[in-house]
Parts: C-alpha cells; structure tokens; sequence
C-alpha cells in the first residue's frame, strides 16, 4: 500500500500504519507468534525510519529481532542499519 513503484497513489506510511492498528483492536484477531510489545516497536520503526515500500517487510524482521534481543544480525543488506537499536553485521567485509 504505500510502494510509490506499484501504486500511483500509494498510501502514507501513518494513515497504512493507523489502518493496522485499528485491526490490531479487533477482539476476534489472535496474533501467532508475536509478542505483545512488537506492534509499537514496529510502527515506532517506521515513523523514525520514514519508512514505506518494501522496507516495510525489513522493519518487520527489525522489529522481530529487537523484541526478542538478537545481539546482531548477520547480513549483507544495508538497508538494516537505518535501524537504530540493531547491530547489523555484514560477514563478507572483512574486519
């Protein structure tokens, strides 16, 4: 929804982020897996981040990772250290 390369129009990061957090209220919706605490750390993600697009799906996995404490994330995307709070490790640079 707010992928400026797919939708003409896209949604605004808050108002796609408010639509969530409505859903979020509903007393008939059952999270799976995530903590209790994961909805804010995400959507805090994104505003700071002024995120939108694809990167929504990395703030997902931030997000992830900072509720369950990971000490680094290893990866070669560079993308990951515009979150603050998350030590991104990149193992091909050497040290």
């Amino acid at each position: 929804m707010t992928n400026p390369r797919i939708f003409f129009h896209p949604t605004p990061a808050n108002r796609a982020l408010d639509q969530v957090e409505a859903w979020l209220e509903s007393p008939s919706l059952t999270m799976l897996c995530e903590p209790e605490t994961y909805w804010q750390s995400l959507r805090t993600l994104v505003e700071k981040g002024r995120i939108a697009g694809p990167r929504v799906h990395d703030a997902r996995i931030a997000a992830i990772c900072l509720e369950h404490r990971v000490h680094a994330l290893w990866l070669a995307d560079r993308d990951f250290s515009r979150f603050a709070g998350l030590k991104v490790v990149n193992p091909l640079l050497g040290a």
